[in-house]
């Protein structure tokens, strides 16, 4: 069995990912697969923490262009985070993983605050940490969190799972000539305008030379094979 590259990833979820096939809400055949792939990774010895969206039970910018307040908006979208984080947490914990989900809005009852120092440690004694709740702040995205956190813990790379095979120039389920880059710099992602993640997201990447892997979550393997070295997706560094 090949081994890590890597010693400690970030794994960045969407809420449209634990959807899978249903839309809306989590599928528990996707929410399955996650936590084996997950549990894999961790066979490995690869210390993991995971950021998760929430825009499969509600997108707060969405609800703002429809009239809600966008602050108001933003916060329930981080509730949703907190909904994912506990279902994927209850998936890994059948599977025998030991998991800690923490978030940027106290809940006292659910999950543990994040604190820095206390997320480390936990990694370093093979747990998975689940970070919800965004940045805990308004106007921020999932992305900008997932970057945050990955500087904070110290992660080698950020592993963003889609739906898709990597980075393409335009939608490649809407446009079939949209052309695939497996290598980026952050430069030609910012200014070419691609959807890798948002700008600020990017920037703070940039700026800490912490790589990003876009790929392929409907492709059974694929974490283990991109923290194994393989080339899966696409590389921006």
């Amino acid at each position: 069995m090949a081994e890590a590259r890597y010693k400690r990833i970030l794994l960045k979820l969407s809420g449209e990912v634990l959807a899978g096939e249903l839309g809306f809400g989590i599928d528990s055949r996707r929410l399955a697969q996650i936590a084996e792939e997950v549990a894999e990774v961790r066979a490995l010895g690869v210390e993991t923490g995971i950021v998760i969206g929430g825009g499969n039970i509600f997108r707060g910018l969405e609800a703002s262009t429809n009239g809600m307040d966008r602050v108001n908006a933003d916060y329930m979208g981080m509730l949703a985070t907190v909904i994912n984080a506990l279902a994927l947490q209850d998936q890994l914990e059948r599977i025998g993983v030991y998991t800690r989900v923490q978030s940027a809005i106290n809940m006292q009852q659910l999950c543990e605050p994040f604190i820095r120092r206390r997320a480390i440690r936990h990694l370093e004694k093979g747990r998975v940490v689940i970070i919800a709740g965004g940045t805990g702040n308004p106007y921020f995205t999932t992305d900008t969190a997932a970057v945050l956190r990955a500087i904070e813990i110290e992660a080698d790379i950020i592993l963003k799972a889609t739906k898709v095979e990597g980075v393409f120039s335009a939608d490649p389920m809407k446009d079939q000539s949209a052309k695939f880059f497996a290598d980026l710099t952050y430069l030609e992602v910012l200014n070419r305008g691609l959807a890798v993640i948002d700008k600020a997201a990017i920037s703070l990447c940039m700026d800490n030379k912490l790589p990003i892997v876009v790929f392929n979550l409907n492709q059974r393997g694929n974490v283990k094979r991109v923290v194994q070295g393989e080339k899966v997706g696409t590389l921006v560094q």
